[in-house]
């Protein structure tokens, strides 16, 4: 049997370097967030990956790492894998992971708000990747209802039936119900959850605690309100 054919039959588990988690990290840049806006979310995240928090639940969560990308997506035809796979197991790549997030720039600026589109094309960048999780998240932030695109419900169910878990942060900054949103129409799977920011100044704190619960993977019972902008969790099957 030639080589080439050969490569082609081999499963993608068996190929691709195994990680406890593969987690896509999908950053809303359309018109409705503004330079600042975009900014907060990223030092958010850069903060969160020097958290002792997210470093202890990426230690804790198995010897083989985590593996992360980062997106940013927009309407039905800009999406960007933005900061490319790499695995995140220790303090020293944690640290490097922050500095690469710091240092990248914004390649989707403004259109409409496609959730349905960014999922889609978030399922395909993580079968893609060089990378093999034992479980498969996509993590959409954003602070609109989608108004393009596929329809959220059948992008996440697709999702879902591929073995992902969708979750969502929900800015609450432009409307006070996204989460309920969020909660109807984008997340699923299993563990899935939303946990939600009264506004992007909020990020940091929403995004930390986001982290630790995706990457322990232990699920939430129910939904609570609470403070900080943290007002809405919710676990669905």
């Amino acid at each position: 049997m030639p080589l080439l054919l050969l490569a082609l039959l081999v499963p993608r588990m068996a190929v691709a370097q195994q990680v406890d988690l593969e987690l896509l990290l999908a950053i809303d840049g359309s018109s409705s967030i503004d330079a600042r806006e975009f900014d907060l979310q990223m030092q958010g995240i850069a903060a969160a990956f020097r958290h002792p928090g997210v470093k202890g639940a990426i230690q804790a969560s198995g010897d083989l790492g985590i593996a992360v990308a980062l997106m940013q997506w927009s309407d039905s035809r800009n999406q960007s894998l933005s900061l490319d796979w790499r695995v995140v197991k220790d303090e020293v790549t944690a640290e490097a992971f922050a500095q690469a997030v710091e240092n990248t720039a914004r390649f989707v600026v403004g259109g409409g708000t496609a959730i349905g589109s960014a999922i889609d094309v978030g399922v395909d960048f993580v079968l893609k990747s060089p990378f093999q999780g034992r479980r498969q998240v996509i993590d959409v932030s954003g602070d609109g209802r989608a108004n393009q695109g596929r329809l959220p419900p059948r992008a996440r169910d697709d999702a879902v039936a591929k073995g992902f878990t969708i979750n969502g942060l929900a800015i609450l900054n432009e409307d006070q119900a996204v989460d309920s949103y969020y909660l109807y129409n984008v997340i699923g799977g299993t563990g899935a959850f939303i946990i939600t920011a009264q506004d992007f100044q909020d990020f940091q704190v929403a995004i930390v605690r986001k982290l630790i619960q995706e990457i322990s993977g232990v699920p939430i019972a129910g939904i609570r309100k609470g403070s900080e902008g943290l007002a809405f969790e919710a676990q669905t099957d």
